[in-house]
């Protein structure tokens, strides 16, 4: 019942037009880059699906022999069938599948039909079944999706079995995660973040990296478990793969559960718990070849997002040579001959304790000349990832120095009686500049990559101050409307005013802020503002 590989299960958006698909149809559509959106996809499932249609589709490939995605259903349907050549009837591509000794989409058979007793939980919506930040009432209420359909149902399955951290005992994540609070975040290069654009290069990228892959973890098997849900689980410890079991696109799973369905056709899920994860990969860190997620090199662990998410700061810190990228930001053979435009697409749903932190994401469009020389040769991500760490540092001291200068006017102006009520009034206003920053960063910081070295410089310095919407310039803008803006007895007013600026001022022309920009002239000639107070208490 509800065969994906036959039944117009999925829903995608074309032509301004929704229609229904079968799992191979939505990915022709795919790879004729006609899928504009899929209007039952939660936010926070894109990268799960994303994934699971590129592993898929890479694996397909690679074992049918193909070096590109066909563009027609039935040889999708054909070569995803290949993947399971012992399951004739397609159990597991059915969302339903009443024997239990046998597998279904997403859900590993058991040895016994004994084993039924074990699925003691019962699921009546695909929210619920969803992760775990979507199933308690922190961000996105749960048991809301009473009408949900086998479409529904499908994501939350995809969701739930390959991105699920450990919420408790017996329920184990996934290993493509480093801890059981982590998270699983994506990084990846895209000529477009159209689905199909994206699904299409990301293929292409890992069908190239395949034998890298192999190379980098050797304990990898060429013709190891691809789809884990067609191996039987009773939830044993003993049962755990390792991760030289596993094929280098494997899709995992991390739940015993099945789905069932009422005599109305309504779907239900029961759930059973394990004693075990289904693939023991805790010592790895996270670190299991996962082409999306970047890996921290001194500390040999996987990026955990935390909360916040993508900021300027972190995103600048990733691109250092403190982390290895992940293989989906680097260029493909084809990419690599003939730069072009490219986006940075960032995404992770951050979980804390028991409870969602956010869904986060964000697109960073790259022009063709920093596409080029940051990603197309060795050594250019760290060119880039240099100037972006010089850059959110120097930001930095800006931000200590709008934030101290806050803190004096809000004591009155007098410095000794800064407290932590001072800095926390001051931290709004440092904030609201952070934001600032934020938005143009990346754009500010291609100009200075695309610049001739003579002129680099000089962008820097007027990107931090040009008299007009230089980072200092508004920073300064900022401290005018905090003056204005915080209470200060009128008697207190003027002094506090005058050591709020000058406590600004000074700190950014002492040795410890920003001198440079307030020479009489700076390199390329351009006139600084400047300022008779100088003085940095």
């Amino acid at each position: 019942m509800y065969n994906i590989l036959t039944d117009d299960i999925i829903r995608f958006g074309a032509g301004g037009e929704i229609k229904p698909a079968s799992l191979p149809e939505a990915c022709a559509a795919l790879m004729r880059d006609e899928v504009e959106s899929f209007p039952s996809l939660r936010p926070h499932q894109r990268h799960a699906w994303h994934a699971f249609t590129v592993q898929l589709g890479a694996m397909a490939l690679h074992r049918a022999g193909l070096a590109e995605p066909p563009t027609d259903a039935e040889t999708w349907r054909e070569i995803i069938r290949g993947l399971t050549p012992d399951f004739p009837d397609d159990e597991p591509w059915r969302l339903v599948v009443d024997d239990i000794t046998k597998p279904a989409f997403m859900q590993p058979p058991a040895t016994s039909e004994k084993k039924i007793a074990d699925y003691k939980s019962v699921v009546g919506t695909p929210d619920e079944l969803d992760m775990l930040v979507t199933s308690k009432n922190h961000d996105l209420k749960s048991s809301v999706a009473d009408s949900g359909g086998a479409g529904d149902w499908l994501f939350a399955l995809i969701s739930l079995q390959t991105s699920e951290g450990y919420p408790g005992a017996g329920n184990y994540g996934i290993s493509r995660m480093n801890g059981g609070l982590g998270n699983r975040p994506a990084f990846s290069l895209t000529p477009s973040t159209r689905h199909g654009a994206h699904a299409r290069r990301d293929i292409a990228a890992l069908l190239e990296y395949r034998e890298r892959l192999l190379d980098d973890y050797p304990m990898r098997d060429e013709n190891g478990v691809d789809l884990l849900w067609v191996r039987a689980w009773d939830g044993a410890k003993a049962e755990s793969f390792t991760l030289g079991d596993m094929d280098p696109f494997y899709i995992e799973i991390c739940r015993r559960i099945r789905l069932n369905a009422g005599r109305g056709g309504d779907i239900r899920v029961v759930r059973a718990t394990s004693k075990g994860p289904r693939i023991e990969a805790r010592k790895s860190n996270g670190v299991v070849g996962d082409p999306w997620t970047p890996v921290n090199v001194k500390e040999n662990k996987s990026l955990t997002l935390g909360a916040g998410g993508f900021t300027y700061k972190r995103i600048a810190d990733y691109l250092t040579p403190d982390w290895q990228l992940s293989p989906l930001m680097e260029l493909t053979a084809a990419e690599g001959r003939s730069p072009r435009t490219m986006q940075l697409v960032a995404r992770a749903m951050v979980r804390g304790q028991g409870k969602t932190e956010g869904y986060h994401e964000r697109i960073i469009p790259f022009s063709e000349k920093v596409v080029a020389r940051a990603f197309g040769r060795a050594g250019g991500a760290e060119e880039i990832g240099k100037v972006a760490k010089d850059r959110s540092d120097q930001v930095a001291i800006v931000l200590r120095a709008l934030r101290r200068a806050v803190s004096v006017y809000a004591a009155g102006g007098n410095v000794k009686s800064v407290g932590d009520e001072h800095r926390a009034r001051a931290n709004p206003w440092a904030n609201k500049l952070d934001e600032a920053v934020d938005r143009d960063f990346f754009h500010a910081l291609q100009s200075e990559i695309e610049a001739d070295e003579s002129e680099r410089a000089n962008v820097r310095a007027r990107w931090l101050m040009n008299g007009e919407d230089g980072v200092v310039d508004y920073a300064r803008k900022i401290l005018s409307d905090a003056r204005d803006s915080l209470p200060c007895p009128a008697t207190q007013r003027r002094r506090a005013s005058v050591r709020a600026e000058s406590v600004f001022e000074g700190r950014l022309r002492g040795k410890d802020g920003l001198p440079f920009l307030f020479t009489e002239t700076h390199d390329g000639g351009e006139k600084c503002p400047k300022s008779d107070r100088t003085t940095q208490p």
